[in-house]
């Protein structure tokens, strides 16, 4: 919970204040200082009379009531120091900046529970411990890094480290950047991302709020909270770019089935933002990037002209658009023409346009009305203008910042030269302006940006046969279920399948034969990757065929039966589901067959999965050309393919057991998509 003494206090008192502003006690108290904080401001330290010119109390139990309590003391004496203030000066708000609790193991972690109660137990709040603070547009908490210009419609950021937030600040400053709210929330030993988000989310003005929310996280606590108020944000109107770090795995663990191998934690983490709408960074650089475009007209189309007058830039930028799936359409016509004898003899208007080193800031304008107005292929463009150092630009980017305001298309400014330009590019920031210094990083931002879809929709599940499901599982033991089982549960959830039948001789296969028909599948039951051992047989056509290679199959280590199977054609699916701890599961599609060992081409989402997402996933695949058919290749009917992909989310629904699942494969056509092979692995009492 976020207390109001948080966010707008009357007083605030720093407990461990001092002289020294290279301590984080002096520096915040300085920061609040210069901050012209509205407010009264306490100071209290044993050692000192006065601190940075004002009166110091020596003790908490000095003070007069105070809202806010910044605290930069050792660990030890916080406690007693929160206790004080919570129980006798009637403290709502706090923020600890000492570090030495939970990060540092169990008796840190004992003070750290300790402090956290003392709070809750006066409904207050807790940032931190161990963070830089907090600032917003009423007062400036934090003691380390650059102070942005605060603006209420600026980003809202909140970190899990304050050292980020400080080298995120680095970037964004001079690029433009300005802030409404920070929260580096350390241990959030209370309050941590997803409470601010809820936050932000429960208090969300379509007038007076940001709309620009950055995340930087090191692990999600509760992924479902995160989820339902990063969604509603985004449904609000907001836009949320987000650096999820620490989602490699050190060192290697066992995995045995494709879904295994192929999901994870940082596929978990994909997942979920993909469904929230969050686009997902890699890098501080990135982060502050995806902030600048967020601050800029929406892109409503995926063409942009690059306009430019220095070529190699230009052809960068045309490079990383394409190559992200953004287009630089050519540009012609009697428009162009005109343009063109607008323009200095050897410049280009084709796109890029390149308007040559002696461009002008009146030819800037004139190109800048002519995307604008008259190229209607154009839905944006991208302004690359630098200097040598030869001559004074700011009247370019005067220019440029007038067609900014007054354009209906997007226009992304590159100014470059922030050495030989550092007024020119000061002033066009002075001016309101976001600049992007790189025109590879800002492709990327562009064309990710563009390709995040919106959340996902939620949609009623499929009816599937839950008291079946429940039988099988509670019946079962840990590890994979016998065939018979996986059919039942097959069966139940509504997924179809191939006729099949485990036998234990030659004779019962040649029944199956007799009754199905040729040609047969036949399978190795007990290996779990059956390939690997020779343990699959397509194509068997005669009795005597099955003979032989019952014997041959039941010869392999581990065999204790086989399964035959009718056997079926068309093009190779795979769908798979995976459990991963605090998430969920996983679902995961592609080609199957060896195309999932060979390819790793897949798409994934987390469940529960709507029938639009399961469309989406298949559409995402490098394959999906294949799926759609193609060279006069028949391919599948998509929508039934998505059916059988909302069924599995639905399945895993109704069984949490289910830690890895594979069929691989569908045998999808036209007219039918048909699980050939399948496998469910269940634990019970899983983490």
């Amino acid at each position: 919970m976020i207390v109001n003494e948080l966010l707008n206090p009357k007083s605030i008192v720093v407990v461990g204040g001092s002289n020294d502003i290279e301590k984080p006690g002096g520096k915040v108290l300085l920061n609040l200082i210069d901050g012209h904080f509205l407010g009264d401001i306490y100071v209290v330290n044993p050692k000192e009379e006065l601190v940075q010119e004002m009166k110091c109390f020596h003790d908490c139990k000095e003070l007069p009531n105070v809202e806010l309590a910044i605290i930069a003391v050792a660990a030890k004496y916080v406690p007693e120091i929160i206790n004080v203030l919570a129980h006798q000066k009637g403290t709502k708000a706090f923020i600890v900046l000492s570090a030495g609790f939970s990060e540092m193991g169990e008796e840190g972690r004992k003070l750290e529970q300790q402090i956290v109660s003392i709070v809750e137990s006066v409904g207050g709040s807790l940032i931190g411990p161990n963070c830089i603070g907090v600032l917003t547009t009423n007062y400036k908490g934090v003691f380390a890094g650059s102070i942005p210009k605060l603006d209420p419609k600026g980003c809202d950021f909140v970190s899990g480290s304050g050292a980020t937030v400080v080298f995120v600040l680095e970037i964004a400053i001079p690029r433009g950047l300005t802030f409404s709210s920070i929260y580096s929330v350390g241990n959030s030993a209370q309050i941590g991302v997803e409470d601010v988000l809820e936050f932000w989310d429960n208090t969300f003005d379509e007038t007076t709020s940001s709309k620009i929310k950055l995340i930087y996280v090191e692990q999600i606590h509760n992924p479902s909270k995160f989820l339902k108020h990063s969604r509603s944000l985004i449904n609000k109107g907001c836009r949320i770019a987000a650096i999820k770090a620490g989602t490699t795995e050190a060192g290697s663990r066992a995995v045995s089935s494709h879904t295994g191998a192929l999901a994870g934690s940082d596929t978990a983490v994909s997942a979920l933002f993909k469904k929230a709408g969050i686009v997902r960074c890699f890098s501080r650089v990135e982060l502050v990037y995806m902030a600048g475009v967020f601050a800029h007209k929406k892109l409503k189309g995926d063409r942009i002209a690059v306009i430019t007058h220095a070529g190699g830039s230009g052809v960068m930028l045309t490079d990383t658009l394409s190559r992200g799936g953004l287009k630089v359409p050519q540009i012609s016509g009697i428009a162009s023409e005109e343009l063109l004898s607008k323009l200095y003899h050897g410049s280009s208007v084709s796109n890029p346009i390149d308007f040559l080193a002696t461009g002008t800031a009146e030819q800037l304008g004139i190109i800048l009305d002519y995307v604008d107005n008259d190229f209607d292929n154009i839905d944006g463009s991208a302004v690359i203008f630098g200097t040598t150092g030869m001559f004074d630009v700011s009247g370019v980017y005067d220019v440029l910042d007038e067609k900014m305001r007054t354009s209906k298309k997007p226009i992304f400014p590159i100014l470059p030269s922030v050495v030989q330009a550092a007024k020119a590019v000061e002033h066009f920031l002075s001016l309101g302006r976001i600049n992007f210094t790189d025109e590879v990083t800002l492709g990327k931002s562009l064309s990710k940006e563009y390709f995040t879809k919106k959340p996902a929709l939620t949609e009623e599940l499929p009816k599937v046969n839950i008291t079946l499901i429940r039988e099988v599982i509670d019946n079962a033991n840990d590890g994979y279920l016998d065939p018979k089982n996986v059919e039942l549960i097959l069966d139940a959830v509504g997924i179809s399948r191939a006729e099949e039948k485990v036998v234990n001789n030659a004779n019962d296969a040649v029944l199956f034969a007799e009754k199905f028909g040729f040609p047969l599948v036949m399978k190795v039951v007990g290996p779990i990757h059956k390939t690997d051992v020779g343990g699959v047989v397509l194509n068997v056509s005669s009795e005597n065929s099955i003979k032989l290679e019952f014997e041959r199959l039941m010869g392999i280590k581990d065999a204790t039966s086989v399964l035959v199977q009718k056997m079926h054609s068309g093009i190779e699916l795979f769908a798979g589901a995976k459990y991963e701890p605090d998430f969920g599961h996983i679902i995961v599609c592609g080609l199957g067959g060896v195309f999932i060992e060979v390819m790793k081409d897949i798409s994934y989402g987390l469940a529960p999965i709507s029938t639009n997402e399961a469309l989406l996933m298949m559409k995402e695949l490098k394959s999906y050309k294949l799926i759609q058919g193609i060279r006069g290749k028949e391919g599948i009917n998509e929508k039934v393919f998505a059916d059988k992909i909302v069924r599995l989310s639905a399945l895993v629904k109704y069984a949490p057991e289910i830690i890895e699942m594979d069929i691989n494969p569908f045998l999808g056509k036209l007219d039918i998509v048909i699980a050939v092979d399948s496998r469910i692995k269940i634990e019970k009492n899983k983490q």
